[in-house]
């Protein structure tokens, strides 16, 4: 290689280390853009009924507000009515459980008493690892302080990208060759309507396991049913993993109350789960994004992998964003124009070959005329 490719090679690996390096930053502005996206979209429905621009944006910014708000404000209060019942009702069923096992040391021959094992010893065995915990207490202060303050950055610059969204994507397509940038916001145009296709999709699915889980929780008669209704939708835009961790405060809270209703609480989630998983991500989301779910699944594989919790939180629209970008860039104008030079040089070749005998025949019979000529 020359000194210009050698230049080339190093400005493209140092530019792969900074973007690395600044991943969470990238991931953070990607959220900021969905969100951006999503609150433009309701700006725009606003707009239709003859809102101006500015009011139909402090509308849409003000709903998003409201739905958080009355998100925390339907969750943490019963799960924390739940957590300090739970602080007492504890220790009351280790104590229950340390006096079932002293009964049963009564009933079991006297060889097998050495095997049953003893509560006092397992939590003496625990205790190195409770106070590791206790000591990490300051650490997870410390990471709920950056998730908020990584949360202030997206919501500031939601509002920076809403106020004057199209300024924002011509500087983005100024990056590129000025014979490229038409291109560029045609594949722009596309994505944002990919990100909105799934955000209607995503909503509806919500919705439905939403009002599917207040049904079935109320009918069992679970505490804190409303609560654990709204977290299961919001936990269903994670695909795959999503339904399952919202079944987890589901579980405990019904253990608490009845052990049978554990077991009917398990029932429901399988069911929602799997009416979620058959039935309305493939009539919705096939209308709106068309992702294989081995595709997805291997995409919040990898996300969470490197970039954590809300790489798997936003794996969805950006396999929805990589997806239109590979296919627009690497395949259409990559490798199918490659595929389209390739073949024209192989007929310019063919026709050459063609046309050279004929060549060879003019330039003979120009020989022998000229031959004969001078004879």
């Amino acid at each position: 290689m020359n000194l210009g490719q050698w230049i080339g090679l190093i400005a493209i690996v140092l530019s792969l280390y900074i973007l690395w390096q600044i991943r969470e930053v990238l991931l953070l502005v990607f959220a900021a853009i969905v969100l951006a996206v999503t609150l433009n979209r309701l700006a725009r429905y606003f707009q239709r009924w003859g809102m101006k621009r500015g009011f139909a944006v402090l509308l849409a910014v003000g709903i998003f507000f409201a739905g958080i708000i009355g998100f925390f404000w339907l969750i943490v209060p019963p799960f924390a009515q739940q957590f300090q019942e739970l602080t007492y009702r504890v220790p009351q069923g280790f104590q229950r459980f340390n006096t079932w096992l002293d009964e049963l040391k009564t009933w079991v021959p006297a060889e097998l008493t050495p095997y049953i094992p003893d509560l006092n010893s397992l939590i003496e065995q625990a205790q190195p690892f409770i106070n590791r915990v206790v000591g990490n207490s300051f650490a997870l202060v410390s990471s709920s302080l950056e998730a908020v303050l990584k949360i202030l950055l997206v919501i500031v610059l939601t509002a920076m990208l809403l106020v004057d969204p199209l300024a924002y994507s011509k500087v983005f397509v100024r990056l590129f060759p000025s014979f490229y940038r038409r291109r560029v916001e045609g594949i722009l145009d596309k994505c944002q309507v990919s990100l909105e296709g799934w955000i209607v999709g995503a909503g509806f699915a919500v919705l439905v396991v939403g009002v599917m889980s207040i049904i079935g929780l109320s009918i069992l008669r679970v505490k804190a049913a409303l609560a654990l209704a709204v977290l299961a939708g919001f936990m269903n835009l994670i695909p795959n993993i999503g339904p399952t961790l919202s079944a987890v405060p589901a579980l405990a809270i019904a253990l608490l109350d009845d052990p049978w209703k554990c077991v009917a609480v398990l029932i429901l989630y399988i069911i929602i789960q799997q009416a979620e998983t058959n039935f309305i991500t493939p009539i919705v989301m096939a209308h709106q994004v068309s992702l294989l779910p081995a595709v997805t699944l291997i995409a919040q594989l990898f996300f969470v992998t490197f970039f954590g919790f809300l790489g798997l939180f936003l794996a969805l629209p950006l396999t929805v964003v990589a997806k239109i970008w590979l296919q627009e860039v690497l395949i259409k104008d990559v490798l199918d124009e490659w595929h389209h030079s390739h073949k024209k040089e192989a007929e310019l070749v063919i026709v050459s070959e063609l046309n050279e005998p004929t060549e060879t025949i003019h330039d003979n019979q120009s020989i022998d005329s000229s031959s004969s000529d001078e004879v």
